[in-house]
């Protein structure tokens, strides 16, 4: 018989004690995963942003809508930069009325310049000249296409709290991404459908969420998003330019402090659970103190008492950390808390701008 198999066997001693351990290292292993997964999913749209693209909004926040023509004047005002494109974005707050709990992205999109700009987007030909002259056109990531049960050629109809009123479309593609800087569950339509739609209230009407351009060399992006905003300096409503993993942060900042609390209440977990296994393992040293002695009687060395300690430990920690990760995965299944972190920050989009219109 080994130490290993030894300490082994010792866990058998006292066994409700151990299920309890175990247990209450699964649990505490548990909440530090789910944890992290919100803060991952809230954070990690910066790291997957295209370097070659950068943002424009409003300079206060980017809940207020800028003008129209703002799209053009970038485009003038950037041109001579090295910009090759430029759209423009404004969120729907859209949703499906058989099933209200779905929450995704929604946008309406310029359909002339967004696939430019966008180009990770994969459809066909015959997609795109569906997309240019169908004013109801939109494009469906694949990912939400199985959620909403559509195809290409299928219509939807679509609700938003914004703007009121049942919105039908017509499915152009369901889009696929070659890249991880957009994601897949994201609803896109005309932006002109929106526009000219009658029933939106004359102050509503040529306005945008903010613009994204297109740059030649992603190494000038701090330079160009400068001269961007210098030439908004003396309008009415200014600007803020960055680069596109900037403008995915910016969209959390409002909750930074959350997420920073988060963070640290994560580590205090993993603390918990070090202290749970710790007082444990005092626990049965303290029991065995003449089993100990005998050892050395027998001629075991002090390193040998360590490693039977140490071995029991890791038994533990083994088992209650391999039950924590079994329920993190079934739990992280269960509440799709890995859709993907684009769709989290254009939810949280959607929540600001449902708290404006309110």
């Amino acid at each position: 018989m080994t130490i290993l198999t030894l300490a082994a066997r010792n866990l058998t001693r006292n066994k409700t004690r151990v299920v309890l351990t175990v247990l209450g290292v699964g649990v505490a292993v548990l909440a530090f995963m789910l944890i992290r997964v919100v803060v991952w999913a809230w954070s990690m749209g910066g790291e997957v942003a295209a370097k070659d693209r950068i943002g424009t909004r409003d300079k206060i926040t980017f809940v207020n809508r800028l003008p129209l023509r703002y799209a053009q004047d970038l485009k003038d005002a950037a041109a001579p930069l090295g910009v090759t494109h430029v759209t423009y974005m404004d969120w729907f707050g859209g949703k499906d009325p058989r099933n209200d709990s779905l929450f995704f992205g929604a946008f309406a999109v310029d359909h002339a310049t967004f696939l430019d700009v966008y180009n990770e987007l994969s459809i066909s030909p015959e997609a795109r000249e569906r997309w240019k002259s169908d004013p109801q056109a939109a494009l469906v990531g694949k990912n939400l296409a199985k959620k909403l049960q559509v195809k290409e050629g299928d219509k939807i109809t679509l609700i938003s709290p914004i703007y009121p009123g049942d919105w039908e479309f017509h499915v152009a593609a369901v889009y696929r991404s070659t890249a991880k800087s957009f994601d897949e569950s994201s609803f896109i339509f005309r932006w002109d459908y929106l526009n000219n739609n009658k029933a939106l209230p004359a102050s509503q009407k040529d306005r945008i969420g903010w613009l994204a351009a297109k740059l030649t060399d992603p190494g000038r992006s701090a330079e160009i998003s400068k001269a961007i905003d210098k030439a908004f300096d003396d309008r009415d409503q200014q600007t803020l330019s960055m680069s596109e993993r900037d403008l995915n942060t910016s969209f959390v900042g409002m909750v930074a402090a959350v997420l920073q609390i988060l963070n640290i209440a994560s580590f205090v977990i993993l603390l918990i659970l070090g202290l749970i296994l710790g007082n444990t393992i005092a626990m049965g040293v303290r029991e065995r103190t003449y089993e100990h002695g005998v050892l050395r009687a027998l001629g075991f060395m002090p390193r040998h008492i360590t490693m039977f300690v140490v071995a029991e430990a890791l038994f533990i920690g083994a088992l209650g950390g391999a039950f924590g990760l079994a329920l993190a995965y079934a739990m992280s299944r269960l509440l799709r808390l890995a859709d993907g972190p684009d769709e989290v920050h254009r939810n949280q989009i959607g929540q600001l701008e449902l708290r404006k219109y309110q």
